[in-house]
């Protein structure tokens, strides 16, 4: 049985698989530095992780939807009313208070995050026979729901998904001791039977296997191990931005045909990737510019006028197309048959 690569091994390798590794390598080599690089340098920390990663793949899923003409108009309906429906469940959250608008947000962030690891183990197991795919189904969401769990039922921890104080907490040592327990059983199994399947067959599925074992170093290192505010961004928004944003790249754009794509063919000759990656970065860089003026004011602020008092409309609207994305994730991604 041949590797079930999306696109080829060196591509995927270098730009799907290798990401949680090269990251946690980093971290590791340089973790003294980090500290510094955090304070003297936030400012780019945040400008490279924050908008040029994190928000920039929110926005390469319109290369697959909303840019792709022959799609948009096949579900015209969802890609319309969607956006409207984030904007006004965004407004009914923020009326009860930001904290609970964040909160959500949040829960719904960590959903998408869970299921796009579920997704790529998915994509690399689609040839393996589905009678046992609940094993494997078992160790993804292992990988990355202990951690989640040992940040609620855990002391505070010194990094936030959004904002402070946004997931429920209920601290319990003794809980957290049994999950704990129960999780390296899980992935002790899944690696003895893994083993034993390969010798079995004379087969072992690398890139699978390369996104199980990423997944769970990342979260588990990124989470549990290591308490630290830019550790957790580097390997939750780099391990999981560059993914997806060479995902959309190799499979709607590199695959497809012209006619397919339309407008969108010239992303295809050899230029056409850093055109891709230009793209991404000035609609990312312009988001969060109208962040940073309207409603942070943290990094940069070009005018004196007091946004406070349209909160209320203007954080929803400019989470609309983040929102957008973690709930069209769940449609955009399934078979068509």
């Amino acid at each position: 049985m041949t590797q079930p690569w999306i696109h080829k091994a060196k591509t995927d390798g270098i730009f799907i698989l290798a990401p949680s590794f090269v990251v946690l390598a980093i971290v590791f080599i340089f973790q003294k530095w980090l500290t510094a690089i955090e304070d003297k340098y936030s400012f780019y920390t945040w400008l490279f992780l924050i908008v040029f990663i994190d928000v920039a793949h929110v926005y390469s899923t319109l290369f697959k939807t909303y840019f792709v003409k022959s799609e948009f108009q096949r579900r015209k309906q969802l890609y319309i009313g969607l956006p409207i429906f984030c904007f006004l469940i965004g407004c009914v959250l923020f009326l009860f208070g930001s904290q609970v608008f964040w909160s959500v947000l949040a829960y719904v962030a960590v959903f998408h995050f869970i299921r796009q690891q579920y997704g790529f183990m998915r994509l690399y197991s689609r040839n393996e026979d589905k009678t046992y795919a609940w094993i494997d189904n078992l160790i993804i969401y292992t990988a990355t729901i202990y951690p989640m769990l040992y940040w609620f039922l855990s002391p505070k921890r010194n990094f936030n998904w959004f904002v402070e104080n946004e997931f429920f907490k209920y601290e319990n040592p003794i809980l957290l001791q049994i999950l704990s327990r129960i999780y390296f059983s899980i992935i002790l199994f899944y690696l003895i039977r893994t083993i034993c399947i390969s010798i079995k067959t004379n087969y072992f599925n690398i890139p699978k296997n390369a996104i199980i074992l990423g997944t769970t170093l990342s979260w588990y290192f990124g989470i549990v191990y290591f308490n630290n505010d830019l550790v957790f961004t580097l390997l939750n928004v780099i391990t999981h931005g560059i993914p997806y944003m060479a995902l959309i790249y190799l499979n709607e754009i590199e695959k497809k045909s012209n006619e397919e794509l339309g407008i969108l063919n010239m992303l295809k000759h050899y230029k056409g990737v850093f055109i891709f990656v230009a793209i991404l970065l000035i609609i990312a860089f312009s988001e969060e510019f109208l962040w940073e003026i309207l409603v942070w004011n943290e990094q940069f602020s070009i005018t004196n006028y007091d946004f406070s008092n349209w909160r209320f409309l203007l954080v929803p609207l400019l989470t609309v197309p983040q929102f957008t994305h973690y709930l069209l994730d769940g449609f955009i991604w399934k078979s068509k048959k």
